[in-house]
């Protein structure tokens, strides 16, 4: 039986991927490329040695969902598709919740007729909103979110707790995510976003090959130790290994698992620009803007229960995610191949 990885095409899905098959875990992938590329496929089948069936797919499509599901052998899921820019979302709410709410209503309900009842959600910790304290914590109060973005990840996880409410034998494991940085060892998977990128480290890295002319930081007058925002920023690889337990957790039993990916240690935007800096030996130029709507001061996690519940940690330190995003850019200054 096959894991079915929506979005696995993508940043964070292809990473996931390598490391699922690297743990001998079966994959199917589903995506519609509209954040990726199909050359995406060829990196993750070369990095593993191993072949895997995909399918151009958007989770709104319930035939194609079931087309799917008739074709391959599926257990679990694995859900990553949907749009993720803080920025872009308070610009466009109404695709925002078409494709992140109403598409993951399509493929709980395509999963629940064809009887696959386990499913990794790929949440945020922008469901903490704005009036909880860091470290945060998985029993503290969600919902008082700060943009439409942040508001689609709660609004699911609302959903996926109701379901599991009203039936449970369902297994639904709810990874909120911090800030993913980094990139695969080998130099030949990274992030590689659409136009001008929405996320730091890909922009710092466009910065660094001569690509953009200087980073914006959006605002300094944070109540934070520089006055710019502090996240928790974890690698890639980290993240993707512990969607690997996850599955391995609800492979094996019933249940609503809530659980932070985090490293615990919170670092501002000029401290990862230092990072990267000592890392490259490139000197990246930025400006002060204004800061964005819906943007918080400090987020960083306390994500030891993932570590009593899962087994799992964060091994790899900010100096890696920094060595690892320039090896990729470096290599590939043009992203993935068309």
């Amino acid at each position: 039986m096959a894991v079915l990885v929506t979005g696995g095409l993508g940043y964070i899905g292809s990473h996931t991927c390598v490391e699922l098959m690297n743990a001998g875990i079966d994959i199917v992938v589903i995506d519609n490329l509209y954040n990726c590329k199909k050359s995406s496929y060829d990196r993750i089948k070369a990095l593993t040695g191993r072949d895997f069936p995909f399918y151009k797919v958007d989770i709104r499509d319930a035939k194609g969902l079931q087309n799917v599901f008739d074709s391959e052998k599926i257990d679990s899921v694995i859900h990553f598709a949907g749009l993720k820019a803080v920025g872009e979302s308070c610009e466009k709410p109404l695709e925002y919740f078409d494709n992140n709410v109403n598409g993951t209503l399509v493929l709980l309900d395509v999963m629940r007729k064809n009887g696959c009842k386990k499913i990794v959600f790929s949440s945020s910790a922008t469901v903490y909103g704005m009036n909880n304290v860091s470290p945060l914590t998985e029993d503290m109060p969600v919902g008082g979110v700060t943009n439409p973005y942040g508001r689609t990840k709660y609004m699911i996880e609302c959903i996926m707790k109701d379901l599991f409410a009203s039936d449970n034998s369902w297994s639904i494991c709810l990874l909120r995510y911090f800030n993913p940085i980094g990139a695969h060892k080998s130099g030949t998977m990274g992030e590689d976003p659409n136009g001008i990128p929405n996320n730091l480290m890909p922009y710092i890295t466009q910065v660094a090959i001569g690509k953009r002319a200087e980073l914006g930081v959006f605002g300094n007058d944070y109540d934070t130790p520089d006055g710019t925002g502090v996240r928790d920023y974890i690698h890639v690889v980290d993240l993707a290994l512990g969607h690997v337990k996850a599955v391995e957790k609800i492979r094996k039993e019933d249940g609503l698992f809530i659980y932070n990916l985090g490293t615990g240690t919170g670092y501002s935007v000029l401290d990862v620009v230092k990072a990267f800096e000592k890392a490259s030996g490139v000197k990246i130029p930025y400006s002060i803007k204004p800061r964005r709507p819906g943007d918080i001061a400090t987020c960083y996690s306390d994500p030891s229960k993932a570590l009593k519940e899962l087994g799992w940690k964060a091994e790899r330190g900010i100096e890696e995610m920094c060595e690892d995003s320039w090896r990729w850019q470096s290599k590939n200054p043009d992203g993935y191949p068309d």
